[in-house]
């Protein structure tokens, strides 16, 4: 265990590169229908919700992936995930089996889980301002 504990920055870093690069592949699914394409239509540039929320995606994940200002855009990340199953999936049923929310649920509690703790080892935000990362995320 105390293996573990030794190495939990390690860990948190890679939970938050795995979490990053999948959201990350869906905004690219979605904007440039690659990767099996969106789940539906192709939004048009500009269209709400579903064009912005695949950029969130897209960019949000890659921040996130890369640990780069980490926190805020899992803060964001999360609250798009938050917003798509409350007025998209919700409706359809209280839970997420039963109404195809269950990606958007993981997705969003993930981002939740990376805003709190931190982006871990490896992030981009710790070579660019080595004063300003916690010595929790250096081990």
């Amino acid at each position: 265990m105390e293996s573990l504990a030794k190495n939990q920055g390690l860990f948190l870093a890679l939970y938050r590169i795995v979490v990053g690069l999948l959201f990350a592949c869906h905004g690219v699914a979605t904007l440039f229908d690659v990767l099996g394409g969106p789940h539906g239509e192709v939004p048009s540039v500009g269209q709400w919700p579903g064009w912005w929320a695949a950029v969130i995606e897209l960019v949000g994940g890659a921040l996130v992936l890369l640990g780069l200002a980490a926190r805020a855009a899992a803060v964001i990340c999360s609250g798009t995930m938050a917003y798509a199953y409350f007025v998209v999936h919700q409706p359809q049923a209280l839970f997420p089996i039963e109404n195809g929310g269950e990606l958007a649920a993981l997705f969003c509690w993930s981002f939740l889980l990376i805003a709190i703790l931190g982006p871990g080892r490896w992030a981009l935000s710790g070579l660019l301002t080595p004063s300003r990362v916690l010595e929790h995320d250096r081990r």
